[in-house]
């Protein structure tokens, strides 16, 4: 058994790697650091590949799927990501189209690449990682990022339709966290007000929901209590309350 895990160098990718190692599953880590791959290879329990690689160009991402594509991969998981806070007028145009090339574009081509495979052996399962901000209206002061997720969100609900009508065994979830204790905060430079959960809980939390089958994974009370409010609370109310939020993010 056999798992590809992306953004695998820190954070949930690096303690789902963990987990799914405990698993039985061996492991193709991929992140830009090879020094933290090299670290996680120590912490697993079973055969770890590591390959450093950069996803933010297209090419690499193309490569990744051509060296790894005859391993017969029993489990995609898109986890590499990153987030940019500040205003959009603000913001620096090149991070921001990275973050669409590494949030949308190397997640878009490594499920299409691999459900393929997945769907002719009718075998196997994906999980990408959106966040809670998918689930949101809008997302002040950190657009890009919510854009992105939310585009996560709804790529992943609309293959598992259609994967569920052809009656296919493959399986294709979403996890949709809400702040996590990770270095996303500091690359993106806020910080949450909500107590972060650790990676750790996430990670086991995740592939626990994932082998049963869940759709929509949402870790956390909390989290849970704000996805139900965004479903009754009017977009506009809720984007005004989501950009007070933000700004209280803000590190002084």
């Amino acid at each position: 058994m056999k798992a590809l895990v992306t953004g695998a160098s820190s954070g949930i990718g690096y303690d789902i790697a963990i987990e799914l190692s405990n698993r039985g599953y061996d492991i193709i880590a991929v992140a830009r650091n090879k020094e933290k791959l090299e670290n996680l290879r120590n912490k697993c329990k079973t055969n770890v590949i590591i390959i450093p690689m950069d996803l933010s160009e297209e090419e690499n991402v193309f490569k990744l799927y051509e060296q790894v594509k005859n391993e017969n991969i029993d489990i995609l998981v898109n986890d590499a990501g990153f987030g940019v806070f500040g205003k959009f007028t603000d913001t620096e145009l090149h991070r921001e189209l990275n973050l669409i090339e590494v949030n949308i574009k190397a997640l878009h081509i490594l499920t299409k690449l691999f459900l393929k495979d997945m769907v002719k052996r009718d075998s196997g399962r994906i999980l990408n990682v959106s966040s809670i901000a998918g689930m949101m209206p809008s997302g002040p002061m950190m657009s890009t990022y919510y854009a992105s997720k939310a585009y996560v969100l709804s790529l992943t609900r609309g293959i598992d339709i259609e994967l569920k009508k052809m009656r296919s065994n493959v399986k294709i979830s979403v996890l949709c966290p809400g702040p996590v204790d990770t270095d996303f905060n500091d690359v993106a430079n806020v910080k949450f007000q909500i107590k972060p959960l650790s990676s750790s809980y996430v990670a086991k939390y995740t592939v626990k929901k994932m082998f049963k089958n869940k759709l929509e994974i949402v870790p956390g009370f909390s989290i849970k209590c704000i996805r139900f409010f965004s479903k009754i609370i009017p977009s506009k109310i809720l984007s005004n309350i989501s950009y007070k939020m933000q700004m209280r993010k803000c590190k002084g």
